[in-house]
């Protein structure tokens, strides 16, 4: 399956799985993301998260990224004109839609800022699946992710898993991520099961709500990419 690259990333080996670290806010997270190995960085810019930094600090981050990594933007049901702020602010390769964002306009944004566009899609039983393939007709990328509790103040990062082996096997027409309470006790057993070549984590590798940890980091890059020790 291909990877999804941004403009001025490299191109991921087909063997290895890619992994998104997403979250970050201190230089300190740069580092230890880049060291480890991964192929995404995110940068969240939703105001209830933990994690959210603002776009100002998501620039000098940025910045800071080595090349051959893309630097992803998770936005929630933002509009034009935060869309435009973030774009026009922070040199990014992808947008990520982690909202209630229609096709309709995962389409539009695509077309408006030229960037691919990752569209998230809550799952917890086999009648979220059709979204899958809907999402797929409009967005360059797919983030399988567990779909939030009702009535959470999270779209995601809830450290939450959802039941694998409902996409065990499945294959859509674009690139997809597989996300949701992946840590690096079960991120092999993830892939193992759904097959997947991408994966993304965040509350799984903090210290502490919102705190990455560069230990765990590693770890998680190392066990989705089958290079621990046995």
């Amino acid at each position: 399956m291909p990877v999804l690259v941004g403009p001025g990333t490299g191109t991921a080996q087909a063997s290895t799985c890619s992994v998104k670290i997403c979250g970050l806010s201190n230089p300190s997270d740069i580092q230890a993301a880049a060291a480890a190995g991964a192929s995404y960085i995110g940068f969240v810019f939703f105001k209830k998260s933990p994690r959210n930094v603002s776009i100002e600090a998501a620039r000098l981050l940025a910045i800071e990224v080595p090349m051959g990594i893309a630097k992803v933007a998770l936005v929630v049901d933002a509009n034009d004109g935060e869309l435009d702020e973030i774009t026009s602010t922070v040199p990014l390769d992808i947008l990520q839609l982690h909202g209630h964002e229609t096709p309709a306009r995962v389409a539009q944004i695509k077309s408006r800022y030229g960037l691919p566009v990752m569209k998230a899609v809550g799952v917890a039983d086999e009648g979220d699946l059709a979204a899958l393939d809907d999402y797929a007709a409009v967005a360059d990328m797919l983030l399988v992710d567990a779909k939030p509790p009702k009535n959470a103040d999270l779209p995601g990062g809830n450290g939450l898993a959802f039941d694998w082996r409902l996409i065990a096997g499945r294959q859509w027409t674009v690139p997809w991520m597989l996300a949701g309470g992946l840590r690096p006790d079960n991120v092999a057993e993830a892939i193992r099961l759904t097959g997947a070549q991408q994966v993304d984590v965040s509350s799984g590798v903090e210290s502490a709500t919102g705190v990455k940890h560069a230990g765990l980091i590693q770890t998680f890059v190392e066990e989705a990419q089958g290079l621990s020790a046995t």
